[in-house]
């Protein structure tokens, strides 16, 4: 975070001293102004808990609150409940899944169509994985065609997911791509998501989203200056620019 403000103030103040050509910087003075700008150690412990908490580490939130005396801004047993969610559909159980958010919040598939719907999707996905193509098909006429015929976009994805039954090979079928365990994943992120919202907390870490602007940050000033940039986003050293 605080690379990020370094780099965004370096930015405005090239954007009004300099016209034409580019200011060239050594590492020794890029550094000097780095250490210059001072962050508070409480906002980068806030930003590690927002990160643990946010991605489920139960175990590092209890950990680091101990060590640095961080408080998380929700009840920190919530969150091996919400993890518990996401394991049942990362591993294909998707009707514990379902029974996990009503207990943790009935609200949560009642006021989120879309929601409710990927997840009866991925059972009908885990029925076909299975072969269970009878049950696929009973399921998929009861469960979401009801909710197809009410919402078109709703109504072309299970039109997919049903094309799967078409394929004895799923290698050539131009949905297979819905039996990858990226579409578990995807499915399980959509969940963590609206779980965190009802809790009201952010649904992504701030982390990324820091990271994403310190490399905007960085593509700006590259028009105005010659700097050591940071490329290695993990461990964040500096590289001398070719000038």
């Amino acid at each position: 975070m605080s690379l990020f403000w370094i780099v965004i103030r370096q930015l405005a103040y090239f954007e009004e001293s300099m016209a034409t050509s580019k200011k060239v910087f050594t590492r020794e003075d890029w550094e000097k102004r780095l250490n210059d700008v001072k962050i508070r150690k409480e906002d980068m412990n806030r930003l590690v808990m927002n990160f643990l908490v946010t991605e489920g580490y139960v175990e590092a939130a209890e950990k680091f609150k101990m060590e640095s005396g961080t408080d998380p801004d929700i009840d920190l047993a919530t969150i091996t409940d919400r993890m518990a969610v996401k394991k049942a559909v990362q591993s294909g159980n998707v009707e514990d899944a379902i029974e996990k958010v009503n207990d943790l919040n009935p609200e949560i598939l009642d006021t989120n169509p879309q929601l409710f719907f990927h997840l009866q999707q991925q059972r009908l996905i885990e029925l076909i994985r299975n072969g269970k193509v009878e049950e696929a098909l009973e399921f998929a006429q009861e469960e979401l065609a009801p909710r197809g015929e009410e919402n078109q976009a709703f109504l072309e994805e299970l039109e997919k997911t049903v094309a799967l039954l078409a394929f004895e090979d799923v290698s050539n079928c131009p949905v297979g791509a819905l039996l990858d365990v990226s579409q578990r994943l995807k499915t399980a992120s959509e969940v963590n998501a609206a779980i965190l919202t009802s809790q009201s907390h952010e649904k992504d870490p701030k982390l990324p989203s820091l990271l994403k602007m310190l490399i905007w940050a960085q593509n700006q000033l590259d028009e105005k200056a010659v700097y050591p940039r940071i490329t290695n986003l993990s461990t964040a050293s500096l590289e001398d620019p070719a000038v």
